[in-house]
């Protein structure tokens, strides 16, 4: 359904323009933004996915991924359709790309999603598969109906905000996996139609002026934003703007959409970035979508420890305490920790709210 937009003002030539994220599309009357979901329709801003989703399912936080945020929780993701940037390798493109708001085939109000998560047992509320930016206020109003039962909202989104949304949205926000697409302002230009720049600044804004916890998650793509040097740099930006504990993974590209004669990314690329970015003098650098046990486990900083291990999304040994640290020798590990039971475990299952009443 409709639902009347925010962040927008009127232009001198009758034109308004969405304030939401960097690209600031104007618009006539009846017309889209290049995000498809937020349009104009007489003289206010819409945003036309409020209340609709392309899908529900419970998974492990693992998957974000989140690998330091409650371990071994369920989360109950969604997302709707649209995106605002153009990346030729996305790999939910189906969802994100999509024209078509007939692939929005379930309804849910912010409350009915909040209960839902809450009947399931899910300790979180994900926003993703495709970016949340461009739903923010059905992503707002449903993480502040998640906070009154206790639920966490987290916001899986490449980062792409303007500053006059951005204080807002990670407001209502606890936790965040921003997708940090490359590290040069020519591969954004040529493989995201977006900027480096602003999300640059959504980084340093999470870091020094939020308390979300955040991680950050690099899709290596071979011959694009692979190369020893650019992973160097970006682990240094990342060392030197946000500091050691921020955890970073690193995964890998498999063919899909616009980039179908590109090469699948080598384990070994990953691993060569892990290394590189240890070397950097991050705590925290995981590889992610090879199976590489070594790469899936959070190691202690200070004596090295194995403490949780993974094989993919299964957690195999869980031995942080329950005020996050390690047993070992009692450094304090970066991350939101609780007392550990039973991890939900690697599956994914898709779930219905359709039963619930609907207005």
């Amino acid at each position: 359904m409709n639902h009347p937009g925010r962040w927008w003002h009127r232009l001198p030539d009758e034109r308004i323009q969405c304030d939401l994220c960097p690209r600031e599309c104007r618009l006539h009357d009846g017309q889209r933004g290049a995000c498809f979901v937020r349009a104009r329709d007489g003289d206010q801003m819409v945003l036309t996915t409020y209340g609709r989703s392309s899908g529900f399912c419970l998974d492990p936080i693992e998957k974000k991924p989140l690998n330091h945020f409650y371990p071994g929780s369920s989360v109950l993701s969604f997302g709707t359709a649209g995106c605002n940037l153009a990346c030729k390798f996305c790999q939910n493109w189906d969802i994100s790309k999509s024209r078509d708001m007939d692939t929005l085939m379930q309804s849910a109000l912010p409350r009915d999603i909040a209960q839902a998560a809450l009947e399931h047992g899910a300790r979180s509320v994900a926003f993703t598969y495709n970016d949340p930016v461009i739903f923010a206020e059905y992503a707002i109003d449903t993480a502040l109906a998640c906070r009154e039962l206790g639920i966490h909202p987290v916001a899986v989104t490449a980062g792409y905000i303007s500053p006059a949304a951005r204080q807002e949205f990670y407001a209502a926000m606890d936790a965040a996996n921003v997708d940090l697409k490359g590290f040069t302002e020519s591969f954004y230009r040529h493989y995201t139609g977006s900027e480096l720049g602003p999300v640059l600044d959504t980084l340093i804004y999470l870091r020094h002026e939020t308390q979300v916890w955040f991680e950050i998650t690099t899709l290596l793509i071979p011959q694009a934003n692979d190369s020893s040097e650019e992973i160097e740099a970006l682990s240094q930006w990342v060392m030197r703007e946000l500091g050691p504990d921020v955890p970073l993974h690193f995964s890998a590209f498999h063919p899909d959409y616009k980039l179908r004669d590109r090469d699948a990314t080598p384990a070994a690329t990953l691993q060569r970035a892990r290394e590189i970015a240890l070397g950097a003098g991050l705590h925290y650098v995981y590889t992610g979508n090879i199976h590489d046990r070594i790469g899936g486990t959070t190691h202690c900083p200070g004596c090295g420890a194995a403490l949780i291990v993974r094989d993919w999304y299964a957690i195999l040994d869980y031995r942080i305490t329950a005020n996050g640290a390690c047993p070992s020798c009692g450094t304090p590990i970066a991350g939101q920790f609780g007392v550990f039971a039973k991890p939900f475990g690697p599956r994914r299952i898709p779930i219905s709210l359709e039963a619930r009443e609907q207005p």
